[in-house]
């Protein structure tokens, strides 16, 4: 080992850390560790106040603190930096924020950016044994490297607001998700599905002047959230996402399907059997064959043939332009199911009537329904390649800092 004095050089072309320079080094061959002192070379440095950020030259008391650094080949770099306890005449005596440093932090931004980037393609569990670190610790860094990557970024008016619940598990069932449309990026996730749940995001993400700029939200036919939508955004269109509308319908229909197996039996029951996905899948997208089949066993009964008609109708209610062509169509849809040939429809239009002006408001204002369900598929592939992370703070970084970057490689395409 030895002690001398570090060139100039290799301080400023390798190192580079900005108004600081080495005075001396240590290199240890058993360990592959090297060690950096440094301080700043400034003949009068100033020192700048960890409160407040105000440039401070009278000093308090000094000590030397060890942080690491980005590895240099097979060298491990440790740097010894004098860190200054200043008099601030805000703040009163308080430790200087280091440039290189977040706070607190072991490790250089340079090398909890390292980190991170190792995050965004591999899991934690891999990243961690790659630098030698414990997974709690990558994946705080992680989290810290993302917190500043959204505390810098630009705030876009929201205007297209998307409100819908994934799906979580036996512990935590649900978890509230709202995005912003236009970007097809979450803004926050919450813990249930309750009204207070979404009263939570008004309070902490949305103030009162960033409101008034939201024309319309998608949301789900769930009234909890309905109700809050309402309290805090009277002025924007509720529209009712088509995607839980469309559920209702498939599910009508195959519980038509059943009934029909059952009420038939026999040889009519054989035919229907193995037909669900056919009848459930939408008719533009059948082959040839396909509709034949469909056609041959929607002749043999007269109600499945209506409840797959019903389905077919309904399907095309969001291709209208405005609202009065969409009326057009879903009144007499409602009327048609008045009579008692397929009940389970019964029940779909009685949930549609409750909700016919959400349903309708489409004409009005074009939400890009696909962006919520993209979304929660985006949150539930970082659930199921994180096993379940807890986390939701740094489940939502992790997802918006994907969701970025898928945007910025398509425009640059």
């Amino acid at each position: 080992d030895r002690r001398e004095p570090m060139p100039e050089e290799i301080v400023s072309r390798i190192l580079r850390l900005p108004g600081y320079g080495v005075y001396a080094w240590e290199a240890e061959e058993t360990t592959g560790t090297l060690r950096l002192w440094s301080r700043q070379t400034a003949a009068e440095p100033y020192y700048v106040c960890g409160g407040c950020g105000i440039s401070v030259r009278d000093i308090h008391s000094w000590t030397e603190r060890e942080i690491r650094d980005l590895p240099w080949g097979t060298w491990q770099v440790w740097l010894g930096v004098e860190v200054h306890r200043v008099r601030c005449r805000r703040c009163g005596v308080r430790t200087e924020r280091l440039p290189f440093v977040t706070g607190q932090a072991h490790s250089t931004t340079r090398r909890e950016a390292a980190v991170a980037r190792d995050c965004e393609a591999a899991p934690v569990s891999r990243v961690a044994a790659k630098w030698g670190l414990p997974p709690e610790t990558v994946r705080r860094r992680d989290k810290r490297v993302l917190r500043r990557w959204a505390a810098g970024r630009r705030r876009e008016p929201l205007r297209d607001l998307g409100v819908d619940e994934s799906s979580l598990g036996k512990r935590d069932k649900f978890l509230t998700v709202v995005s912003d449309l236009e970007s097809g990026e979450p803004l926050w996730v919450g813990r249930e599905r309750k009204r207070e749940t979404l009263d939570r995001f008004f309070a902490e993400v949305l103030p009162p002047r960033r409101r008034r700029a939201v024309r319309a939200v998608c949301v789900d036919m769930w009234e909890p959230f309905a109700q809050s939508l309402r309290a805090h955004l009277p002025h924007a269109r509720l529209s009712y996402d088509k995607f839980p509308v469309l559920r209702h319908v498939t599910d009508a229909l195959d519980e038509t399907r059943r009934a029909e197996c059952f009420r038939k039996g026999g040889h009519a029951r054989g035919l229907l059997r193995g037909k669900r996905w056919l009848l459930l899948r939408r008719w533009a997208d059948l082959e040839g064959d396909e509709r034949r089949l469909v056609k041959e066993r929607l002749a043999l009964n007269h109600r499945l043939a209506k409840a797959h008609l019903l389905k077919e109708q309904v399907a095309h209610l969001w291709d209208y332009t405005y609202e009065g062509a969409a009326r057009r169509v879903l009144i007499p849809w409602l009327r048609a199911l008045r009579g008692p040939r397929v009940p389970a429809f019964q029940k779909v239009a009685q949930l549609l009537l409750r909700h016919l002006g959400g349903l309708l408001a489409y004409g009005h204002e074009k939400v890009p329904f696909g962006k919520v369900e993209a979304i929660n598929g985006n949150i539930r592939a970082r659930l199921r390649r994180g096993r379940g992370d807890r986390d939701h703070e740094y489940l939502l970084l992790k997802v918006q800092k994907a969701t970025a970057e898928r945007r910025r490689l398509l425009k640059a395409a």
